[in-house]
């Protein structure tokens, strides 16, 4: 059994040269400390190993200072950003964060709802577009909820995230500017709420276009790699290709350019590819992808801003945040090829 005593806020302090108070305001409210100072604190942090203890705090206090974030894949690259901006907003006003990993598996939800009627969260955040499964059935009633990065499908869930309307329309707007008329829309989804915005900001641009519905191509997909690749096979077997395409996100649009590439054709010269989110992955692309970027870091923020404002007050409503998205332009967008 070890004997080693964890370090202490006192030993920072002491190793920093720099009282306690000025530790905790490092971490907590880190903007008003000088960075020279911060980085002595943190580096006294890595050296004595100390953790701030947000679930012993919790229990001192006899209320939770835990946030439980479900997501259902954290390895998607969307994820680690909003994490940051979840994160550095909970820390500074004394609160830890929960990282639930789903993986999209009932089985795990339940065992989440079952740490939630612990009481062992004051908050949750959701990344799944769903509310956790199982939740309904069991009568119980979620702790104060904000979704982020999708909304919930069906639900009256306060929401922070990207303008996915606005987005999409800038995306077909910048594909209508060079040139094209035949813009397929790949990932349309009747249960994805996000999806259909984005989609709903396709169809937006494409009437300002005088683009008929009949004239428009549109193919259902669930925003995987998987999901672009066979998009894009079910409009060769229809024989129905256009010029360019608009993808409902970056991992639909690297499916699309894989799909193309394997069939020879070479981008952009003989279609057009757009995506959204801006994954690190985009720039990467050969050619490098042209896409919508989502402020991941500020959608975190002020998602965890808006819960702990909830936990503080109550919402009589519901509540949605939408930041307006910058079109990143790359290499994959060019005017329409002649055929």
């Amino acid at each position: 059994m070890s004997n080693i005593t964890p370090a202490t806020i006192e030993d920072v302090a002491r190793l920093a040269e720099v009282s306690i108070a000025t530790v905790s305001r490092a971490i907590h409210t880190p903007e008003k400390v000088a960075k020279s100072t911060r980085q002595r604190v943190n580096q006294a942090i890595a050296i004595t190993g100390y953790t701030t203890n947000a679930m012993a705090r919790s229990l001192r206090m006899g209320r939770s200072n835990m946030i439980l974030v479900l997501a259902p894949d954290i390895g998607d690259p969307n994820f680690s950003s909003i994490l940051v901006g979840l994160e550095n907003e909970a820390r500074a006003h004394g609160y830890g964060v929960l990282i639930g990993h789903i993986q999209n598996d009932p089985e795990r939800g339940l065992e989440y709802l079952k740490f939630l009627s612990s009481g062992q969260a004051a908050g949750l955040v959701l990344f799944t577009g769903h509310e956790p499964f199982g939740h309904q059935a069991l009568g119980q009633r979620l702790p104060p909820t904000v979704a982020v990065f999708e909304p919930v499908f069906g639900a009256r869930t306060s929401y922070v995230g990207v303008d996915d309307v606005a987005g999409a329309r800038k995306a077909a707007e910048y594909l209508l500017s060079a040139g094209h008329r035949s813009i397929a829309f790949i990932g349309d989804s009747k249960t994805r709420l996000g999806q259909a915005r984005r989609r709903e900001g396709y169809d937006f641009a494409l009437n300002a276009a005088r683009i008929p519905a009949d004239k428009r191509i549109i193919v259902e997909g669930d925003g995987t790699t998987e999901s672009g690749r066979l998009g894009l096979e079910q409009l060769f077997m229809r024989d129905t290709l256009p010029t360019a395409f608009m993808c409902v996100n970056d991992a639909t649009a690297v499916g699309v350019m894989n799909g193309l590439a394997a069939r020879g054709y070479d981008l952009p010269r003989d279609f057009s590819v757009i995506g959204f989110d801006d994954v690190p992955q985009a720039t990467y692309l050969n050619p490098a992808l042209t896409t919508i970027r989502q402020p991941r870091t500020a959608i975190g923020r002020q998602a965890m801003a808006l819960l702990l404002e909830t936990l503080a007050t109550p919402l009589s409503e519901p509540k949605e945040i939408l930041i307006m998205p910058d079109l990143v332009v790359r290499g994959s967008v060019t005017a329409p090829a002649r055929r």
